[in-house]
């Protein structure tokens, strides 16, 4: 089922001011217990780890980022 225009901007907002801020926390949290337990590993690891995870959240929503910063393609030209 496609999503129109409007749904996907509704969508894409919701994803980044609520689902994206508790996806960090979660992944903060996952580092955090990691170092807890004594399993900490090297600061290079750790950030190939974050960027691995920065990048990893937004595939799942790629189709509802796309097309969201352009006009409504059923919108009539403004005259």
């Amino acid at each position: 089922m496609a999503l129109s225009h409007k749904a996907k901007k509704r969508w894409s907002l919701v994803i980044l001011v609520i689902a994206l801020p508790i996806y960090m926390v979660l992944a903060v949290t996952l580092m955090s217990w990691l170092t807890g337990i004594g399993m900490r590993p090297p600061i290079w690891l750790e950030l190939i780890i974050y960027m691995g995870l920065g990048i990893l959240w937004a595939l799942p929503f790629k189709h509802v980022f796309l097309g969201v910063g352009q006009a409504d393609p059923n919108e009539e030209p403004r005259q």
